[in-house]
Formats: structure tokens, sequence, C-alpha cells
């Protein structure tokens, strides 16, 4: 089908012409002769980079025009803004575009402005659980990467989003994106949708496995490899380049990835011209200055310079960022990557190479990666607009596991997938959402809701009603509903855990723990208070950690609040509690002004991180000081209030005048303070050219700091306890 035959406005067909749309991809016009034109509800099921954004865009472009209201959803904050970014070309029509992924406690209704509103899946269902007035009147659902109801983490949420939507705004067209997997027809059902299942892509994608020097693809074909290397990664990562493509690594573990990067950053720099080594190299001084200064930072500042690059969740926002677009641009030309890759932002290469089909899992050891996940990443190959065809490539270590893979990941069919929502943890968690959002009252309205579930669609909701009993129980013994009447009701404490979007246990954890009398309310008291709850991450113990994590324990053993297991009693619950120390430690050090890079080294972490462990650190202390208020522990307050604000900002108390103005930061602060400017009142006494003069300020953020202070008017020491995460992380970098 032509695109000026769609049926959708004349000024839509205009913009989607100017960018060099003529004609519809095979299974885009599957959709659209699917009735998804014409609200009816589908399963878009087809490979990476076949057109499933653009069939979303059509309908929520069509619908926007017609006075509705679209919401998509995605899985993940990187992809958010990916789709933000390429939504804004609608913004010409008129039609108001926007981005939300953080601050759960907050009640969204300023977002009803928005006529296309790109939110996390978290997102939707923090705006769900305080009745966001503007929800009713979504006429287009879009749920991007659906296939990730399979996993664990974020599965769950997912599918409870999409069951409530559709409980709120029965009317509403819903349209779910997927990865090519075995029993889509399934989704299909439960959403009452129509199926859209294709292999067809707009690149060619041939499949292979080297060995021996040798590719052998799936349709017969074959070709010889150099070996100019004994890692057989950097042999057809060099060959790609050659032959003038671009590669992505893929491999388990950072540690690989960096290191396979570090490797072929060794050989590759030969092969690029004068201007390429120019610009990379400003490219790799913007890295050094994305952020602190670090060890994985100097790392990836030198791979960058001779066109390579790592990727993995360990790096922070902004690396990966200038990663992900100087790949686009075709300046670096292999990245080495994480999985985790696959799974976020578009990143096509002209061969993409899995170097390892196997994962440590700390329960049962090295297994195989799911089919599906190998076919995500095989799905990168082939950029649209540059190659004809794309290569996955496996490489095998002899003949018999040269046959293993072919049989199992290339001829193999993705897995089934399956709701992960009957899990205790999480049951407990929306079920209390239920009642204290008012979508239900009693055990029939709840389990009527559960019958909506995919899980009650695949497996029947029996299980769920087993679970359902133990829930209510915990629920009500420890004070967050209570029966009136005929009905159940959220207690203020239940309805306010609700709001603050925390596992249930979490708050019961955190009301016992400021109910304890210590000795004395210190720093180590609350952080380990927050780590030791379900919401919060572990760290991984190594053989040197259990020595010196016991000699934390003991030096601070009168500021806990939690009470310390015997090591003797339960090794395992002693082994979990030292996990939660090890966390707190890193919180104490961060807060202590310790370097990034010190952090890095030694916690085995990357800056990324960092960030996410002070991000989930801030919300949980925010969550603390409103339990607090609840139960009126005053004397809790202001000292709660200040952990949070040195936790946002990685800064000693000292510090806390100076980092409240915008620009200053954790690094900018102590420079200014062991100067002699220690609070404002000295930073207005000062003049610019003085200012200007202290290391890392200089003399735009010596103006932007005398601005801001002539400009202040009352105290705003109230912004440093906004609940809005990105707002007082804002500094971070």
């Amino acid at each position: 089908m032509l695109v000026k035959d769609l049926d959708i406005s004349e000024a839509a067909k205009k913009i989607l012409v100017e960018l060099g749309y003529k004609s519809l991809y095979p299974p885009q016009d599957e959709a659209v002769k699917a009735g998804v034109l014409n609200n009816a509800n589908l399963v878009l099921a087809i490979p990476t980079a076949s057109g499933k954004t653009l069939v979303a865009e059509l309908c929520m472009v069509k619908s926007v025009i017609n006075g509705g209201k679209a919401i998509y959803l995605v899985p993940l904050r990187a992809l958010a803004s990916e789709k933000f970014e390429e939504f804004k070309k609608w913004e010409d029509l008129g039609i108001r575009v926007g981005l939300s992924t953080g601050d759960f406690d907050s009640s969204g209704s300023g977002l009803g402005k928005y006529d296309i509103l790109v939110c996390t899946n978290e997102k939707a269902d923090s705006l769900l659980r305080h009745h966001a007035d503007w929800i009713s009147k979504i006429t287009v659902i879009i749920a991007d990467e659906i296939h990730l109801i399979n996993s664990t983490d974020r599965g769950p949420t997912l599918e409870v989003v999409l069951a409530r939507l559709r409980q709120v705004n029965p009317s509403a067209q819903i349209i779910a994106l997927s990865a090519t997997i075995s029993n889509a027809f399934q989704l299909a059902e439960w959403l009452e949708a129509e199926l859209v299942l294709s292999d067809w892509r707009p690149v060619i994608l041939k499949e292979g496995i080297l060995h021996n020097g040798v590719i052998n693809y799936a349709d017969g074909s074959s070709q010889s490899v150099p070996l100019i290397d004994p890692e057989l990664s950097i042999c057809l990562a060099v060959d790609t380049i050659k032959n003038r493509g671009q590669a992505l690594i893929f491999d388990s573990t950072r540690r690989n990835a960096v290191s396979i990067a570090r490797r072929v950053s060794s050989i590759l720099s030969s092969y690029l011209n004068n201007v390429e080594k120019k610009t990379l190299k400003l490219v790799a001084r913007e890295t050094l200055r994305s952020g602190e200064v670090t060890q994985i930072s100097k790392q990836l500042a030198s791979c960058i310079e001779a066109g390579v690059a790592f990727h993995h969740a360990g790096l922070n926002y902004s690396q990966r960022k200038l990663v992900e677009e100087n790949f686009k641009n075709n300046l670096i030309k292999v990245v080495c990557a994480t999985p985790t890759l696959a799974a976020g932002v578009n990143l096509p290469a002209r061969r993409v190479i899995i170097r390892n089909y196997r994962r440590y899992d700390s329960n049962f050891g090295y297994r195989l990666i799911p089919v599906l996940e190998y076919k995500q990443m095989a799905g990168r190959a082939g950029r649209p607009k540059y190659d004809t065809e794309g290569e996955s490539v496996l490489i095998a270590k002899n003949a018999g596991e040269e046959n293993v893979l072919m049989e199992r990941y290339i001829k193999g069919a993705p897995e089934i997938i399956e709701s992960k929502l009957a899990s205790e943890s999480f049951l407990r968690t929306q079920i209390l959402a239920t009642i204290a959002s008012d979508y239900a009252n009693n055990r029939q309205g709840i389990m009527a809701f559960m019958e909506k579930t995919f899980y009650a669609h695949q497996f029947g909701s029996d299980f769920i009603e087993m679970i359902l009993e133990g829930v209510l129980n915990f629920l009500f013994s420890e004070g967050m509903i209570e029966p009136q009447k005929n009905i159940l009701v959220a207690t203020p404490f239940g309805r306010r855990i609700s709001e603050l979007y925390i596992d249930p246990m979490s708050a019961v954890m955190i009301r016992d723990g400021l109910k304890v009398n210590v000795e004395q309310a210190t720093d180590i008291g609350y952080l380990h208070l927050i780590c030791h709850t379900p919401d919060m991450p572990r760290l991984y113990l190594g053989r040197r950690d259990y020595k010196e994590l016991g000699f934390f324990a003991d030096e601070h053993k009168f500021e806990l609040r939690v009470i310390a297991p015997n090591e003797g009693d339960d090794p395992s619950e002693y082994e979990w509690f030292l996990s939660e120390l090890k966390m707190t430690y890193l919180l104490e050090r961060w807060i202590s002004e310790v370097s990034e890079d010190q952090i890095i080294s030694q916690f085995g972490v990357g800056s990324g991180d960092i960030f996410r462990f002070v991000e989930t650190a801030d919300w949980l202390l925010y969550a603390t000081y409103e339990i607090a208020k609840l139960l009126n522990i005053k004397e809790e307050f202001a000292y709660i209030r200040r952990v949070r604000t040195r936790i946002n900002y990685g800064v000693k108390e000292e510090l806390l005048d100076l980092v409240k103005l915008a620009g200053v930061g954790r690094i900018r602060a102590r420079r200014l303070y062991d100067a002699g400017l220690k609070n404002t009142r000295d930073l207005a006494s000062v003049k610019i050219e003085e200012l200007s003069k202290i290391p890392t300020i200089g003399k735009e953020i010596a103006k932007k700091i005398k601005k801001q202070l002539s400009n202040t008017t009352e105290d705003n020491t109230s912004l440093l306890f906004s609940n809005d995460r990105q707002t007082s992380l804002k500094d971070f970098k």
C-alpha cells in the first residue's frame, strides 16, 4: 500500500513523504488490512526494524487528530527517550508529545495536556494508582516490547498496567508490539486483538556460525574470515570494517565486553582516515567530560579514539548516549556490548557477533541463553538505509558445537512467553494498589480483576486465589487494609504506601525500623534501613567481603535499626544481611565524597550503577520521610531530609548550602569550599573574576552562580526535598 492511499490526514501523509516513506512494508500493509486504522486491536509480532513503530504512530496520529489521546508504554527509560525524540516530528501538526518516566508520587494531572504521552510501564502504573483524570480520555494504548511480560522483573507491571487500562477505559484501542514469539496468538486472544505475525525484514538476515575460519550460513552458503587474531570475534569485526560495515559484538559480561573493545581498538585505528581520527579525538574528550573522570571513562575514551566502544549498564547515561549517537553516524565502527543493548535502543549493524551464548546464574551456574534473546541480538544485524543484508554470527569451538548452535539458535523457535504475575511479593503490591485506588473493595472484585490478566488467560486463576488469602492477611495484620461493613478499605497508612510506589513489605520494615530506639540517629542507621528493604538491590559478595563487612557490622551495630542475625544460627540469612551492609557501605562512601572511581574500584560497579543505587536510595528515603510523617515521629524529620539531600548530591553535610545551586554539584562544591567559599553568603561577596579562577568553575559557571544568587529572593532549600527524583538528581554528573 502506498502512503498516499492511507486513511490518515493529508498533513500526516506529507510529513511521512518528506521523511522518505513512499509505501508500507508487507507487515505494515497487513496491519492496515487487519483494521488497525479503524480502531481494531492488534498484536504485531515481527522482527526488529520491520516497521512496528510506524504502525503505532499512524494509529496515534489519526486518533489524536480526531480528538483522541494516546499513551505509549515502554519498559526502559532509554527507550522512552528515544521514542519521545522520534515522535516529536508530529508536533508540526500541532500534536503535543510528552515524556514521563520518574516521580511516582505525583497525580500526573499536568500530563493531561499532552496528546501523545511516552512513559515507562512503572510510571503508567503510578498514574493509575493516583487516578490521573485524563486517563479516561485515552483512545489508543501502545504496549512496546510486550514479550517482556515473560520477564520476572518487568513483566508483572506491564501485565497489570494493560489489564488496568482496559478496565478503566474498555473502549480504547490496544496495539501490542513484539519481537517474533511462539505464542503471540495467546497475547492476541488475551487482548481480543487481530494478530499480524511475520518474519519479513527490510534487510535480509543471514545467520551463520564461525568454525575453523569459515562462516557456514543457514542458507547453505559460506564465507572465509582471515584469522588475524586468536580472538575470533576480533577477526570477524575487522573483516566487517574492511568491507565498510559496522559490527556489534555481544558478550554476557561487562568485563569481557570491555576487554574485547580494548583489544579491537589496538588493531582498528589503522583502518580510520584522518578526518575520522580527528573527530573521534573530540568525542573522546567529550566522554571524559560526561561525568567524573574514572578508570572506566578513561578506557572508554581510549577505545573511542580508535573507533571502538563498549556499552553496558555500568556507563552513565551521557556515556551511553555518546556511544549510541556516534555508532549511528558511522564514526564508531565497533561496539562491544552486553545483551541489555539488544533489548534497549535501536542500534543496527552490518554484522552482529554473538561471542558467548552462556550466562552465569548464581543459582544454577552457567546456562544457555534463551533463543528469544539470541533472536533479539541477531535482529540488530542489517542497517536498513545502508545494507542490503545483515549477518549474525555465533562462534563455535568444534564441529559438534556448530551443529548444536545451528539447531538450537538459528533453526530453533523462540520460547513461549509466560506470565510471571503469580508471585506473592508482586501481588501484595498490586492487591494493595487495587484496594487503595478503589478499583475493587472485596475478594470477589479483586479476583474479577485478576481474571482479566494474561496469567489467568494462560493458566486460570486458581493459584492466584490461593495466594490472595495470604496477601490479604498480611495487609490486614500490618494495618494497611481494614474491613468496613461488607467491604475492604485501605487505611491512611496503606493508601499512602500504595501512592509511594514501594513494596508493602518495605513499608513495614521502614515503619518498624523508625520505631526502634537507637542510641543515636546516624546516617548508617537510615541507610541500612532502606538497604534492608526488598526494593533496594543487593550487591554480590566476594570472598574478601565477609571479613571486612563483619568488622563494619560490629563497628555500627548500635546504630542499626534492624537486629543483625547470628551467623551460626542461619548462615544464609547472615549472608543476606552482609549484602545489605555492602550496599549501605557503598552509599556511605558516596555521601562521604569518595570519588566515583574509588567506589567503582572498591565495589566492582560502574557510574551507571551508582546512579541507579543513589536514585533508589533517594526514593526510599523520601518514602521513609513520608512514613515518619504518618507516624508523627517529628524528631526524625530533619535528619531524614538531610540524609536524603546528601544522597542526592553525594556530599558531606558541610556542602549542603553550596550544592543547592544549579550547575555546582559535588565536585565544584568541594572546590569552592576548599577555596574558602563555604556557603552562598561567601559566594555572594566574591567577584566573578576571582570565582572563575577556581578549578572546574570557569567564567561561564561563575556567571551562572552569581546570577542565581542575585535572583534569589527567598530561601529555596525546599527544592532539595522535591519528590521528583529527576529534578533532585539533576547535578549528579
